[in-house]
């Protein structure tokens, strides 16, 4: 029996992943990664690009730079496919899936804290009139 990881085709995935829209962020992300994982590509958001191939490259760090390649590259298209085009568009330019995932979490929690900002000034707004009419 042999047990290395087979992976997965991604036509037999059935992935349930929202199109990432904003008011879904944090689970988004969570099915995202869950999801490459699962379908064992999801190097490339674990380890750091390795050194370009050279001429003077080893076999090893030929294979291994062409594994982080693919990963990275069909990372980068499968989460793409998962992005509505009004987010897609202030994130298209990204070519690596971690400097994608980067500018994805940096766009929603700036996001997360100005809407925490706006409600908080909303309670105290409404708490300070609330006070006024008691007086």
């Amino acid at each position: 029996m042999s047990l290395a990881s087979q992976p997965v085709k991604f036509s037999d995935v059935g992935c349930d992943i929202s199109k990432l829209k904003g008011d879904n962020f944090k689970m988004w992300k969570e099915r995202v990664l869950l999801h490459l994982g699962w379908m064992d590509i999801d190097y490339a958001t674990r380890k750091d690009e390795p050194s370009a191939i050279t001429n003077t490259s080893t076999e090893a760090e030929i294979a291994l730079y062409e594994h982080w390649e693919r990963s990275n590259r069909l990372n980068v298209m499968f989460i793409k496919t998962k992005i509505s085009a009004d987010i897609r568009g202030s994130v298209d330019q990204h070519t690596k899936v971690r400097d994608l995932l980067k500018a994805i979490d940096e766009q929603f929690i700036t996001s997360d804290k100005a809407l925490a900002s706006t409600l908080n000034y909303e309670v105290l707004f409404h708490k300070a009139q609330h006070c006024e009419r008691c007086a």
